[in-house]
């Protein structure tokens, strides 16, 4: 039974189909979808014409397998030493690439190997390795940063601490050579009272013997002058009265002498204090979170195992060759689905026009009517599984926690939000913002501190309208913007720098809810062709994932579950529609 026409998503396996949005069975005549691969021939097929083609005498033992599992086409190469054929084998002794005539030639007896099968199955690891670091080294690396980011701040914290202590250790020294100066001089003070003092007593000594030596003369005279001889004292008493006392002794001061300190710089630095690192290895970081380690410890598993048995070990999600629908359900409380959000609890937030913003299970049973915030309520889910929303009404953004509590997280000023999408990369907020017919977006932190303003390009030209309608992030930390007005899908990198403009195909592009994978494909709502389109993450088209023909009619807004899960509002009705585009490979 052939079924109905599927999407078959385009990646980078698709070499050969570039032009078509729908793989179509390749047998004359048939239009049916194609499910299957015929590896020799290299041609997709219905499960009608695989039956016929396995019935067939010249095509019955054909391997033919599910078009996911396909065998890659090798790129045509044409022997430079016989230029009439193709390189097609690999020879394992020398590890070189051949053709027919030079394998017979010259690797007689060595191990040879059909390239193209090689070549498919080294083209698959290499596409599971790029899975793999997408899923789980990026998470690690930006722990490492926001540790590293700690750390700076830490030591910047600690330096200060020992700016201030030697700040304090100085006034202290200082306030200790007052003190020394202090007492030095009060020293010299004492020292040199006590100097002036026995010099002011020798000199009274000298004063006192003058004033002898004047009374001596006095007397002397006196007795020269006596009119008698009786009782004259020069006759009598000669040698008493010619005796004189002699000069006093004195003795010289000894001054005082100050000696200099002979202290060096390392001298005051061994008083002061000395700044010392550690003669320790640093210590390598470690993992603080549990989910990050356990991340960690699943890659390094997967490198060994690659290592180990050198095959392609299928375990990363691969694009399907067909859009599967999972199933359907209704939201209550809303009549249209403008957007919706899916949070780690498995928890849906959907919103209307109206700006009623309802949470559900992925089942549709209802749970919670969180707000009523104006006209076109634009929500997103946080790595805390919080949920932030816009209230145009307001020009805030709030947020509601897991017991519901609402809270005012940022405040827009006199720019109206009408878009917003938290990173799950390094938790900044993205918000789309409109004033006075113009449009930017808005970076904040996860404190809901302003960090960066996306407006123009490298030449000055505006990026945006005034409606920067539906936003996210990619996994490479592309800002990604579904602009309305502009009919365009608008990618800037992280740093605001314009990469590319995405416009749709032949008829207009009219771009509405947006997401991204884990494989960086952009997935958004064209409300013109009434379809959703794939991207690459450079803004190639790669297939139509939705169109009419799977009973989405007005698709308006997208999102991916944990599963990785499609989920699909649409604009005329409150019906949610699940689709399965990416699945594991089915294992040999």
């Amino acid at each position: 039974m052939a079924l109905s026409k599927a999407v078959i998503p385009y990646t980078i396996q698709d070499e050969q189909v570039t032009a078509q949005h729908f793989l179509i069975c390749c047998t004359e005549d048939c239009e049916n979808s194609c499910q299957f691969y015929c590896n020799p021939c290299y041609k997709p097929m219905c499960e009608e014409c695989r039956d016929k083609h396995q019935k067939t005498p010249e095509t019955k033992y054909h391997e033919v397998v599910p078009y996911r599992d396909r065998r890659q086409k090798l790129p045509v190469e044409k022997c430079k030493d016989h230029p009439s054929k193709d390189i097609d084998i690999i020879c394992e002794n020398c590890q070189v690439p051949l053709c027919s005539k030079c394998a017979i030639r010259n690797h007689r007896g060595h191990k040879l190997d059909d390239l193209e099968t090689v070549y498919s199955d080294r083209f698959t690891i290499f596409v599971n390795k790029i899975c793999d670091i997408h899923q789980y080294l990026p998470p690690i690396s930006q722990n490492m940063q926001k540790d590293i980011k700690e750390d700076t701040k830490e030591i910047k914290e600690i330096m200060d601490k020992i700016r201030t202590s030697i700040k304090i250790e100085a006034e202290y020294l200082k306030q200790l050579t007052d003190m020394v100066m202090t007492d030095n001089l009060e020293q010299v003070k004492k020292i040199e009272q006590s100097l002036i003092k026995e010099l002011q007593r020798q000199e009274k000594n000298y004063e006192n013997y003058n004033s002898y030596l004047e009374d001596l003369i006095k007397d002397i005279h006196g007795y020269l002058s006596f009119d008698k001889v009786t009782d004259n004292p020069i006759i009598f008493s000669l040698s008493e009265h010619l005796k004189t006392k002699p000069i006093p002794e004195t003795k010289k001061p000894v001054y005082p002498v100050f000696t200099a300190g002979q202290n060096s710089k390392d001298d005051v630095a061994n008083l002061f204090g000395r700044i010392t690192a550690p003669n320790t290895k640093p210590e390598k970081r470690k993992i603080k979170s549990t989910e990050t380690a356990s991340a960690q410890l699943k890659f390094e598993e997967k490198q060994k195992q690659l290592d180990r048995e050198k095959v392609d070990v299928k375990q990363a999600l691969l694009p399907s060759c067909s859009v599967t629908k999972v199933r359907q359900y209704t939201v209550p409380g809303v009549e249209r689905v403008y957007h919706i959000s899916v949070g780690q609890s498995g928890r849906l937030w959907a919103s209307d026009n109206s700006g009623k913003l309802f949470q559900t299970d992925l089942q549709g049973r209802y749970l919670q009517i969180l707000a009523s915030c104006g006209s076109g309520c634009y929500h997103t889910v946080t790595l805390d599984d919080d949920l932030i929303y816009t209230d145009k009404k307001k020009n805030v953004i709030n947020r509601i926690a897991l017991d519901y509590s609402i809270t005012k997280f940022i405040t827009i000023g006199d720019w109206e939000p009408i878009s917003i999408h938290s990173s799950h990369i390094n938790e900044d907020v993205l918000v789309g913002i409109r004033k006075y017919g113009e449009g930017q977006v808005t970076r904040y932190n996860k404190k809901g501190e302003e960090i960066q303003n996306i407006q123009r390009d490298n030449e000055g030209q505006k990026l945006y309208s005034q409606n920067p309608h539906y936003i996210t992030e990619n996994v490479n930390g592309d800002v990604c913007v579904s602009d309305f007005n502009n009919h365009a899908v608008v990618v800037v990198n992280k740093t605001g720098q314009h990469r590319f403009s995405y416009t749709g195909q032949k008829s207009e592009f009219r771009p509405f809810g947006i997401c991204t994978d884990v494989f960086g494909h952009i997935i958004v709502c064209d409300a013109n062709s009434k379809s959703v389109h794939l991207l690459d993450q450079d803004g190639q088209l790669l297939s139509l994932l939705i169109s009419p023909q799977q009973r989405v009619k007005y698709p308006r807004s997208v999102c991916l579950d944990e599963s990785n899960n499609l989920h699909v509002g649409q604009s005329n009705t409150n019906t949610m529609t699940v689709f399965k585009y990416l699945m594991k490979p089915i294992k040999k």
